[in-house]
């Protein structure tokens, strides 16, 4: 493993992205974050803007963006359903636009490249758990579709660039992680519910509950991304990267009600649209080929998650 690259990270003041750089740099990497803010915030860094390796940028990736680094890990793009339906057409052009203008530098720079897909690419999806090789279930036309749409197509334009100018890229595809530095207006059933817990509010639930989700903790991501980089240059991805436990919605309620302390009750709403009925990523490649599965339980995920939000409410 070779230290001191120099390593781009867009959205870096993500909520992924914050954890990233902090692993990056802890590792001996000079780290550019650059981030537009439209859902990262300063915050989410502020404890490593003295560290002499790192740099924040503000840039948006819909513009070409000129330097010089060694790795690029692209974040960037809303990724929470309330923020990607704000502003739709922003969305795809984030991923789409924001993967042309990053490819475009890998390829100046002959850089290593790992694209943050999506498991929203498998759609509502009619195969489970969802392996790589499904092809997905996807509305193009629906609310949802900015996004899983414009994942989709930075996944092809990735492929293409690496058939077309034999460029060095790597492709995870996320599925549902939380932790601490998520956005606490999200949308995202995990914040949603922390959120409603501390304060005493109900819990909602869209549907009756019975949906399921698998939830990764972000340490766990974070490792997975890491060693996808370091892969040799054969290893494209996509590769999901997740957690296998699955678990209904209303078993989350109850847990987090729970271990809070909360004493929230719960109210149910419909189900908004395009909403997937199940989500469990098959991680046989992350396995065999990452070495890779994730640690964290739930219950201990969701114990750091909430003291996060505790800290972040009473402030």
């Amino acid at each position: 493993m070779h230290t001191n690259r120099r390593i781009l990270i867009t959205g870096g003041a993500g909520f992924l992205g914050s954890h990233l750089c902090e692993r990056l740099l802890n590792e001996g990497n000079e780290v550019l974050c650059i981030d537009n803010f439209y859902t990262g915030t300063r915050r989410n860094v502020a404890h490593l803007l003295d560290h002499p390796n790192f740099e924040l940028m503000r840039h948006d990736v819909t513009f070409p963006l000129y330097v010089e680094v060694d790795e690029i890990y692209n974040l960037a793009c809303p990724a929470s359903p309330i923020h990607y339906q704000r502003d739709p057409v922003q969305t795809t052009k984030t991923s789409v636009h924001g993967a042309i203008n990053m490819l475009g530098l890998a390829k100046r720079l002959n850089a290593r490249i790992l694209q943050a897909s999506t498991s929203e690419v498998y759609g509502d999806p009619s195969v489970h758990p969802q392996p790589e090789d499904y092809w997905g279930n996807v509305n193009p036309i629906g609310i949802r579709s900015c996004y899983d749409e414009g994942k989709r197509c930075a996944e092809t334009l990735f492929f293409d660039y690496h058939r077309q100018h034999q460029l060095h890229i790597k492709v995870a595809r996320i599925f549902n992680t939380y932790g601490p530095r998520m956005h606490p207006n999200d949308g995202r059933v995990v914040s949603n519910f922390i959120v409603q817990a501390l304060q005493g509010l109900p819990i909602t639930i869209y549907g009756d509950g019975s949906q399921t989700r698998s939830f990764c903790f972000v340490s766990d991501l974070i490792e997975g991304f890491v060693r996808l980089m370091a892969t040799d240059d054969e290893v494209t991805g996509p590769i999901n990267l997740g957690n296998t436990g699955e678990f209904t919605i209303r078993e989350l309620a109850d847990r987090v009600i729970d271990l809070s302390g909360s004493g929230s009750e719960l109210i149910f709403k419909p189900l908004p649209g395009d909403d997937p009925q199940q989500r469990q990523p098959d991680l046989s490649r992350a396995r065999s080929i990452l070495n890779w599965q994730p640690s964290v339980s739930l219950d201990e995920g969701l114990k750091a998650t909430i003291r996060y939000f505790d800290t972040l409410l009473s402030e």
